[in-house]
């Protein structure tokens, strides 16, 4: 005799909801910034949804030599983070990038457009002054500014890493802008106490901290203990 379990029994559970985190790379120079911190995300685990402006593209080739094409995006991807903040191309192991989906900056009607979109918040990685001031003004004039905005509108986390110096007047007003509506202003500024000995080591601080302001594990730096000089001795030395 054949007994049914379909009634009242559990089925198999369905797959979590895909929640990526929206990665935005602007024209600003600093696209080591943007693969480590897209690495860090990846390593973690965690889904991301990306958007390379047309700017950024430019600032990729000069930087990295790597032309980035919406039809070959995946392998272009790939070899931009397998190359270090060095220029040394194969200094990363390729990452599986199954987590990854890539939106056009010029696809207005994409995903991240709209708050109905499942994100769990962005980071706009490096961000140019120009990229700070259209989300501060609420513009959209790509997707890009279009995300960032609705990631404040539906009160989700916003890190904005802000990558030009000096700063001028009307800049810091739209970055208190930025601040007064929930965004995480967090400028590109390596620190030197966690015992960086390679370009690579100041790159990666400034990944992990925007990967702590929104709350992704991490091991892309060491932390502040307390004790001076922690950051001179090998990983695991001890006092």
């Amino acid at each position: 005799m054949c007994v049914s379990t379909s009634a009242g029994a559990p089925g198999p559970e369905a797959p979590a909801p895909r929640r990526p985190w929206v990665v935005g790379v602007s024209g600003a120079s600093g696209t080591p910034y943007a693969a480590a911190v897209l690495r860090g995300l990846l390593a973690a685990g965690e889904s991301v949804d990306l958007i390379v402006s047309r700017a950024a593209r430019l600032t990729l080739l000069d930087e990295t030599g790597i032309s980035f094409r919406d039809g070959h995006w995946r392998d272009d991807l790939a070899a931009w983070l397998a190359r270090g903040a060095d220029g040394k191309p194969d200094a990363f192991a390729a990452p599986d990038l199954s987590g990854v989906r890539h939106w056009a900056a010029g696809d207005l009607a994409a995903g991240p457009s709209s708050g109905s979109y499942p994100a769990r918040g962005m980071l706009i990685v490096p961000a140019s002054t120009a990229s700070a001031a259209g989300v501060a003004l609420g513009l959209s004039k790509d997707l890009l500014q279009r995300a960032a905005s609705v990631t404040l509108k539906e009160r989700r986390p916003l890190v904005v890493a802000v990558r030009e110096t000096p700063l001028s007047g009307q800049t810091l007003r739209h970055l208190v802008a930025l601040d007064g509506l929930g965004a995480v202003v967090l400028p590109v500024s390596p620190g030197f106490y966690a015992g960086a000995t390679h370009i690579q080591d100041l790159v990666n601080f400034v990944a992990g901290r925007v990967l702590d302001a929104v709350g992704v594990p991490h091991t892309l730096y060491r932390r502040w203990e307390g004790e001076l000089g922690g950051g001179s001795r090998p990983p695991g030395s001890g006092s």
